[in-house]
């Protein structure tokens, strides 16, 4: 029996991994894969998927809806005492998403709570469970219909215990397929970075883990082939942008004259007023630190949304530059992707114990190189 064991490292690039050292015996054939724009929100679902993501609906967390917002009832939050604390949001978010019903990642993040009402969230349903992408289907829904047997990491839970699920599910089961999730590097990169010795510890640690689950494998089946890919790379932050100051001091009304989404490395606006279109392009056209994406160059990135859901109009900031505070955060970070998929800092990795016969180039193409893998089982 064969199985085709693919493993994904959350943030994994092809630049972290460039003056290191990490499992080259196990998986000697090694490729950089071009990222899509966006985080991992949008980059997750093209792995799945196999598309770009104005194809499946997936790219940044918040989008405008003011007709129709789930979070409507939820504007009295913004009276709660101590409401805008970490781990009171953190608390907050649990309490929407199981009211919502929702079982996707969700986190409130730092959205301001008096303006909720005019968004909503484009990850409610768990990106991994049947059906469960926004549009079009995955391919966990193409092995259900064709009856393969896989297994899927819960990505709920940690690495720890998705490695202990994984081995039980190959003795006990015998997938032909898995598709093990392991995320803790992503946090750790925008912690310390992709220069600090512990991400040399980590990967240590992986490649140790990893060493021991190709054996236990290979002791249940006669054949394993190995794929371990990522979504995207690192940056080292080293610059930080009040953006929405500068905005905020033009003589606008926010949620009256526009409304904006500052994510981490890049700001998202849609305006009611032709005056503050004007002045807020006017503003972002001088600024030094990113620029304004053309309607083409979003459609080339393969993120032009019908009726301008994620944004009427899109300013990115250069790699290692972060807005901050943004409805992201509020602290600085060490590290942050988010970048154009052109900079080397975006690349992600995939690194296979045989040649990809697929030869993908991007993490859109992954999709194509799963489905080709358990075809050939």
């Amino acid at each position: 029996m064969r199985l085709s064991l693919f493993i994904f490292i959350d943030a994994l690039g092809w630049e972290v991994l460039s003056e290191r050292k990490f499992l080259e015996k196990e998986l000697p054939h090694r490729r950089k894969l071009k990222s899509v724009f966006g985080y991992s929100s949008a980059c997750v679902p093209s792995i799945l998927s196999g598309k770009k993501p104005q194809e499946h609906g997936h790219w940044s967390f918040y989008f405008k809806n003011e007709e129709n917002s789930p979070f409507r009832h939820f504007k009295w939050m913004q009276y709660l005492p101590f409401a805008n604390r970490g781990r009171v949001r953190h608390q907050l978010s649990r309490l929407v998403k199981k009211t919502l019903g929702w079982t996707g990642y969700f986190e409130l993040y730092n959205m301001p709570f008096e303006h909720l009402d005019k968004f909503d969230y484009c990850e409610k349903q768990d990106i991994f469970a049947d059906g469960g992408m926004n549009q079009g289907s995955h391919i966990f829904d193409h092995l259900k219909s064709e009856s393969i047997p896989y297994h899927v990491s819960d990505w709920h839970d940690d690495e720890e215990a998705n490695l202990e699920f994984l081995k039980r599910d190959l003795s006990e089961k015998s997938p032909r397929f898995a598709f093990l999730y392991m995320a803790a590097m992503d946090a750790l990169l925008h912690q310390v970075g992709k220069a600090s010795d512990q991400v040399d510890t980590k990967l240590a640690w992986y490649e140790q883990q990893l060493t021991e689950l190709f054996a236990h494998a290979r002791s249940l089946y006669g054949d394993v082939d190995i794929f371990i890919c990522s979504d995207h790379g690192m940056a080292t932050v080293s610059e930080t942008v009040d953006l929405m100051r500068e905005v905020e001091q033009l003589p606008f009304v926010f949620g009256e004259d526009y409304l904006a989404a500052y994510d981490s490395t890049m700001a998202r606006f849609w305006f009611k007023n032709p005056k503050a279109e004007a002045e807020i392009s006017k503003l972002l056209s001088k600024n030094t630190h990113g620029h304004i994406l053309s309607e083409q160059e979003l459609a080339e990135l393969g993120c032009q949304f019908d009726g301008g859901q994620y944004g009427d109009m899109v300013f990115l900031l250069e790699a290692g530059k972060i807005i901050c505070p943004s409805h992201m955060g509020t602290k600085p970070i060490t590290g942050m992707h988010g970048y154009h998929p052109d900079h080397p800092d975006s690349d992600a990795v995939l690194l296979s114990s045989k040649f990809p016969e697929t030869e993908p180039q991007g993490i859109v193409d992954l999709n194509a190189l799963m489905k080709h893998e358990v075809a050939a089982a």
